[in-house]
């Protein structure tokens, strides 16, 4: 018997089948999606496009947490009772993005089983994700902490190829994902440029030997500073 190919679940056409409580919107860049302390009451979706989350302590000092690119959800923290939000999403470049209120996901995800998986399957990577940065904030060095989110940004590890990362990102964005100065960013990708693990004209382009400072101690890429 002949094997019948499986159609793979597809977000963006099935999303657009939701009825009632979803809309779409536009947002340019560095305008706001939601602010830390607004109500948690709804789930997005990235149609296209790249946010960044940033959270605002007590004291005034920013940090930039998460980057979301197309594919992604954010917001799921009001399914878990979150009711306001902990963090402020703002766009890095033109995005589409997809808001699905918190009574409509719940039906979604009661009701559709594909789009149930599939939204618990990201979940458990982004738990991952989380835990994997938490262990490289307390264990590595600045220098594999910035090779290691350049790997993420360029999809190493992914189906495809890697490919550029967001373009014309600022030296001060990646300082602030990794938790030191611009100042030592600038000597590291100095360094990565030189060794041909990566290369830039505007966009950046991340190649797999960099993969090379994250598993290996390098003596030529040595750095004692956290």
């Amino acid at each position: 018997m002949a094997k019948t190919n499986k159609r793979p679940f597809n977000v963006n056409v099935f999303l657009n089948t939701v009825d009632g409580g979803r809309t779409v919107a536009t947002f340019r860049k560095n305008e706001t999606v939601y602010s830390q302390g607004d109500p948690a009451d709804s789930v997005f979706y990235i149609q296209k496009g790249k946010v960044k989350v940033c959270i605002l302590s007590e004291q005034g000092k920013e940090a930039i947490v998460a980057l979301h690119e197309s594919g992604d959800f954010f917001g799921e923290g009001c399914l878990s009772g979150q009711p306001l939000r902990l963090a402020t999403v703002s766009a890095m470049m033109d995005s589409v993005v997809t808001r699905l209120d918190k009574a409509s996901i719940t039906r979604v995800l009661r009701e559709e089983p594909k789009f149930s998986e599939m939204f618990i399957s990201y979940l458990l990577a982004r738990n991952a994700r989380v835990e994997e940065d938490l262990v490289d904030q307390l264990f590595n060095s600045s220098e594999k902490r910035l090779a290691r989110l350049l790997l993420l940004m360029a999809n190493f590890g992914k189906e495809g190829s890697p490919q550029p990362v967001i373009p014309k990102i600022s030296q001060e964005t990646l300082a602030e994902m990794v938790g030191t100065t611009r100042s030592r960013v600038s000597t590291f990708m100095n360094k990565f440029r030189k060794l041909g693990f990566i290369q830039y004209n505007g966009d950046l382009e991340v190649h797999n030997s960099l993969l090379n400072v994250v598993l290996h101690d390098n003596p030529h890429l040595k750095d004692r500073d956290r």
